[in-house]
């Protein structure tokens, strides 16, 4: 048990990571790309039309995704601050830096197909909503990890300045979840629940869920790819990077 645990630990050194990053992101991204295009089907042509939302309801196939996807990416790069803090591993910080644009993508996403979504159902594009405000503030907090990060020229110290931001910042993710229970808002309940049934037609719920995993698998492949780089970045002067064919070629 003790040899698996150490030959687990030996992925947190970036030679080591880059080459099994390097095989797996393509296989994330053609799996992404393929539930992609089964979610879009089923959300778009098979999924029956809301009775009081109409057509317009689809948005959602985008947006709640992308909603979770922003929370839960976040949490990720708190756990590997956390790790990085611990551990003092440099690939914690890099896998964080990986992670924060990807996150913020879809924290936009949200914001955006959420205008479009609240405009014909309130009358508005914007109102200060509890759920609103709280993920418009977890988009500053990636923008503002990004910033950070990038405005320090020491790559260890920017990584630890980032993990602060991140474990300071990760308070802001059952904020938003549990806003429409805490405070009288105009934004609906959660529509897919751990603990209760599924308040949406089968076909709708499967079109969601198959569109989430979607966004999980391309935010694997996209943060494997850019952590490729990352590290190549960094660890430019060690040998093992100067020996890799795609440096001498």
């Amino acid at each position: 048990m003790s040899q698996r645990l150490v030959n687990w630990f030996k992925f947190a050194a970036p030679a080591t990571f880059y080459p099994l990053a390097g095989k797996a992101w393509p296989w994330f991204a053609a799996l992404g790309t393929a539930l992609a295009a089964v979610g879009l089907w089923i959300s778009f042509f098979v999924a029956p039309t809301d009775f009081q939302q109409g057509e317009g309801y689809r948005i959602i196939f985008i947006h709640v995704p992308a909603s979770w996807m922003s929370m839960f990416i976040y949490c990720v790069m708190a756990f590997w601050a956390a790790i990085g803090i611990t551990f003092n591993t440099r690939l914690s910080g890099m896998m964080s830096s990986a992670l924060a644009p990807t996150g913020a993508l879809f924290a936009f996403i949200s914001l955006w197909t959420g205008a479009l979504w609240g405009k014909p159902m309130w009358g508005a594009w914007w109102v200060w909503d509890a759920r609103l405000t709280s993920e418009l503030i977890l988009l500053f907090l990636y923008l503002g990890y990004i910033a950070l990060t990038a405005a320090i020229d020491d790559p260890r110290r920017a990584d630890k300045a980032g993990a602060i931001v991140s474990l300071v910042g990760v308070v802001n993710v059952p904020i938003i979840y549990f806003s429409v229970k805490w405070w009288n808002t105009l934004h609906q309940g959660a529509s897919v629940s751990m603990t209760k049934a599924p308040t949406m037609a089968t076909t709708m719920l499967w079109g969601m869920l198959i569109m989430a995993l979607a966004f999980w698998m391309y935010s694997i492949a996209i943060a494997l790819y850019r952590v490729r780089a990352i590290i190549l970045e960094r660890e430019r002067h060690a040998t093992w990077v100067a020996e890799l064919p795609e440096m001498q070629a």
